[in-house]
């Protein structure tokens, strides 16, 4: 009995040590980390309206009711995360796709006033090296930009919408992204 309790002691002492230096290490990391993750965002703002000057972008409030119209008219498991108006010249919608092959799949939307897409920006990705992190390519996300239309659609399901060729051995990330970039449209489309 004696055993057990100098046991029960000795790892009580080394899951307390090791909780405090996790606590230590995420408060001196949480600040640079959140320094980190708002650098990428309006990068990526920048990169879906080049044309803006980054004092332009202004955060708005994200209409739920209109973000959760557009999900279940699009029959899909996403989430609109972030709205932000960019002056006159339209939005930038940032939607997560929950159907990715690895996963959730983040990307920032720019949608200017007449609803065309100028550009799309992955945030946050994690498929399979060389078939759904080719998503990254400009080749698959630039079939997006410049295109004004209701919906996309991967071009090998059919369906209706302006067709996007899927990634070879990644049509399930094509779906996400697909999935992500509509979530988006029908957002500005039911808000807007």
């Amino acid at each position: 009995m004696n055993k057990i309790m100098r046991n029960t002691i000795i790892l009580t002492i080394i899951t307390l040590a090791a909780g405090i230096g996790l606590g230590f290490v995420y408060e001196i990391t949480k600040e640079p980390i959140a320094q980190a993750q708002e650098k990428e965002k309006k990068e990526a703002w920048q990169k879906v309206f080049p044309d803006a000057d980054i004092n332009e972008f202004e955060a708005v409030e994200v209409d739920e009711a209109a973000a959760e119209k557009a999900v279940s008219d699009l029959g899909v498991k996403a989430t609109v995360d972030e709205v932000c108006m960019v002056g006159d010249k339209g939005y930038v919608v940032t939607t997560t796709d929950k159907e990715g092959y690895g996963g959730d799949i983040q990307i920032t939307v720019g949608i200017t006033s007449d609803g065309t897409v100028s550009g799309i920006s992955i945030l946050s990705i994690s498929e399979t090296a060389g078939l759904g992190m080719k998503a990254k390519e400009p080749k698959f996300y630039e079939q997006y930009q410049g295109k004004q239309t209701e919906r996309f659609a991967v071009a090998k399901d059919g369906g209706e919408g302006e067709p996007i060729d899927a990634l070879s051995g990644a049509t399930i990330t094509s779906r996400a992204v697909t999935g992500a970039v509509n979530t988006a449209l029908a957002y500005y489309q039911n808000a807007f």
